[in-house]
Parts: C-alpha cells; structure tokens; sequence
C-alpha cells in the first residue's frame, strides 16, 4: 500500500487508513454521514480498487462495531473511552477494529495505528501502542465473554455488548420478533454484515436480467425490478446516470408496488407520494404510473430534497410539491377525498437500515419517538383526507420499532374521523416470501428477506 511519509522520513499513514480515520472522525466529530462523506475523501485520496475497499471496510466496520469496540478499549486502557482525546479515540477504534475483525497482522495493525496517532495525537503514541497490545491479547470472543453480562442474567445487555448494538434498540428488535432472543440475535448478526447494492431497474425502461448482465449483478429474489451489485460506486453506471435504474434497497421496492399492485375499484389516474424525498419511490411509482396511464403527485417539504425528487423523476408523469404533506385540504394543490393511491413513507428512526447506516444506531435515541410517531399520525391522517372513498393508503415505515408501526397505523387510522378497513397486505408481495406474519400488515426483515426492515400497512378508506 501506498504510504505517506513522515517527519525526518518516517513512514506516517498509509492512504487507506488515513482516509477511514477522516471519515470516521468526520462522523464522530461532526455529525456527519459515512455514505456522504466516505466517497469524497476516497475520490480526493485518489484511492480505487483494493485501497478503496480496505478504506471502505475500516470506515462501515468500526462504526458498525463502535459499541463493541468501546467497552473493549475501556477495559484495556483503564479509563473511560469518552476520556480519550477524541483524534486519538477515534484511531484506537481503527486500530481495535482490525486487530479483532480483519486478517490484517496483529504487529501491522498495532503499527499503523500508532503511526496514524502520531499525526493526529502526538504524545500519544506510547499509550496507544499499550492499549492496543492489551486488546491484541484475547480475540472478540473472549472479549465479550469477560465484559458482557451474562446471558441468562441480562439477555438485552449481552446481545447489545456482543452484536454492538444500544440496548434500547435490541429491546425494540425483540419486541418486534415477538420475543424470540433467538432470532433477535440473527438480526443483529446481519445488521453487522456489510449489505449488497440493491438497484431498481425501471418498468418500462430497463429489463432487470439484461440490466443485470450489464452491470455485472444478478436478478433480486422478490421484487421484479431488483438487480443485486456485489459492489462498487453504483452512481458511476451507465443504466443509473441515464435513469434507467436507481439504487434503492429491495424492500423500499417491495412496499412502492405492493400500494401499485393493491386492487382497485373506479377510477386510478391519480397517485400521491405525501413524503417523496429522495426520490426512490416517486421513480419507481412513476414508472409504474408511465405504464398505465396514471400521474403522480410528489410532495417533499424540505427544499433540497424536492429538487433530488424533481431530478429523480425527470421524464415521468410526475409533479413535485415543495410543500409540507399535512396541508392536504388547505393546499388547493393537495384537495381532499382527490387522489386514488397515496404513499406515506413516513420520517422515522431509520432502525431498519442499521446495516446502511451504521451511525445512525449510535445517535437515535428513544427520546427520538414522540416527536416522530406525532409526525407520523399526522401524515398517515393527511393521506386518509387525501385519498378518495375507495382509495387506498400504503403506510410504510423503514423501521420495525412497535410504536413506529402498528401502534401509529391504529392509532391514526381510529383518530381520522373516516372509515378505514385494513387491506391484507401479504398477497401484494412476491407469492413465496417466506416469513412474512399473520397479516393484514407485512414487517420485512434483513435477516428473514435480505431487506432493510421495512412495515407495511394498506388501508382503504371507507
């Protein structure tokens, strides 16, 4: 690997593990997003093929470990991890990463950990080496074993400590499942597993198995329209710079056409998306709309994501409203009892996508839900205002947190002052999804569907 060269010509940071400690303290100091941020410190380090992927690799890995990592570096230093200098924190969690869940060699890890804190944490250096020779010293196994509460004692304290997970969100996780620990446990597991591309090959303008020979990926295992990369900068593509395709994660496909494929009675020219940002499902929904004759009406209520809207939509029958969804029936734009099919694709947590996100399960807090599922009530009652006698209302959430999903659903469904009746959601998906409950909603799962936990919820107004 390319290396950089220090003072008095002592090797400093090689390429790659300087660019994963720009993007990891660019997320711990700055709030900052590892999918943004990432792909320019690559494209501004010159870095490509395996030097990406390693850069890549240490980036998504430590912060989907953070928590995991933490506990450790606290015990092998004998204070607080918080009481680190947070340049020197942030290497060290580098640093514990590749010692407990890369191949690379315990004396190179060590290493180029202490030459990285060389840079960022003069002074340091002697520290960080006796940190990370006393992590070297057990693998993670032993690790958790010595650190984590037991089991049987405290299930929702070691599944957190083991999988690297906040305990609130392993007690969300396992409430959702019913309270089975043992599949809990699995979807830890996959949350911490780096996630396949997912694209959607647009009805109407791309083929999914001819896109798929294209770009070097395979046909999705549920949605018509999904193509699955191994990897990659899927925006460099032809197929997605052209518009043919977009990346979208196959569950956010499934639960777009499933509010498409729903049955419907009288007239179905008119589709709503009532939270349109980014834009993944107003393209999806507009091709489909293309396709039959109908036309969508996509609202954002923050500027910069009606224009990634209006560019995601470019060339389909697609209007973008750059207005809050909860004006329907103030907004001439937005009348009520008007539009035939309405998406809510509600704010959330975000709980479903961990593996895509990994920071994310670190700054969502439960202080998080009042405000959100207050949103959500509002929003999903807007579509049931919008939506004609008849029409029907997809609920979606990306996250599987209870109060996220069925209780927001119940909860504004009997406060809209309208007849509502649930739609059995479960045959408007693929016929062979495994795992998919007892109906009339559908919760997706990464470690049941290889999705982001998406919810689904159709309702048809009476």
């Amino acid at each position: 690997m390319d290396r950089r060269v220090g003072r008095g010509g002592r090797p400093a940071v090689d390429r790659p593990r300087q660019a994963a400690y720009e993007a990891v303290a660019a997320v711990n100091r700055d709030d900052a997003f590892a999918n943004l941020v990432l792909p320019a410190i690559l494209r501004d380090e010159g870095l490509v093929g395996r030097d990406a992927a390693f850069a890549t690799e240490l980036t998504y890995g430590t912060l989907r470990h953070l928590g995991t990592l933490d506990a450790i570096l606290t015990s092998a230093a004998g204070r607080d991890v918080q009481r680190i200098d947070p340049p020197v924190r942030d290497a060290l969690r580098l640093g514990a990463y590749q010692l407990l869940h890369t191949r690379v060699p315990a004396h190179a890890a060590v290493s180029s950990t202490v030459d990285l804190v060389r840079v960022v944490g003069p002074g340091a250096t002697g520290f960080a080496n006796a940190v990370l020779r006393e992590v070297a010293g057990r693998d993670e196994d032993a690790w958790v074993q010595r650190l984590a509460p037991a089991m049987d004692a405290d299930p929702v304290g070691h599944l957190a400590l083991a999988y690297s997970h906040p305990q609130w969100v392993v007690r969300a996780f396992a409430e959702a499942l019913g309270g089975d620990l043992g599949e809990t446990t699995r979807l830890l597991i996959e949350d911490n597993e780096r996630p396949p591309v997912h694209l959607c090959a647009r009805p109407g303008l791309a083929d999914p198995v001819e896109l798929a020979d294209e770009v070097g990926g395979a046909p999705g295992a549920f949605s018509p329209y999904a193509v699955y990369l191994s990897g990659g900068a899927p925006g460099d593509l032809p197929a997605v710079a052209e518009g043919r395709a977009h990346v979208q994660d196959e569950g956010s496909q499934l639960v777009a056409t499933a509010l498409a494929a729903a049955p419907l009675d009288g007239p179905d020219g008119r589709w709503l998306d009532l939270c349109a940002g980014p834009g993944g499902k107003s393209g999806l929904l507009g091709s489909l709309a293309a396709q039959r004759g109908a036309r969508l009406t996509a609202v954002e209520v923050a500027e910069h994501r009606a224009r990634l809207v209006a560019q995601a939509t470019r060339g389909l029958p697609v209007t973008v409203l750059h207005t809050d969804g909860r004006t329907v029936g103030q907004d001439p734009k937005l009348p009520e009892e008007h539009f035939d099919r309405v998406l809510v694709d509600a704010p959330c947590t975000g709980l479903g996508s961990l593996r895509r996100r990994p920071e994310s399960r670190w700054r969502r807090q439960p202080s998080d839900l009042p405000a959100l599922t207050r949103l959500q009530r509002e929003l999903l009652g807007a579509a049931l205002r919008a939506v004609r006698p008849g029409g029907l209302v997809a609920y979606v959430t990306c996250s599987p947190h209870v109060v996220e999903t069925h209780v927001t659903v119940t909860e504004a469904a009997r406060r809209s002052g309208v007849p509502v009746d649930f739609v059995d959601a479960r045959p408007l998906l693929p016929a062979g999804m495994p795992g998919l409950g007892d109906g009339p909603t559908v919760q997706l799962w990464p470690h049941r569907h290889g999705t982001d936990a998406m919810f689904l919820a159709v309702l048809r107004r009476g």
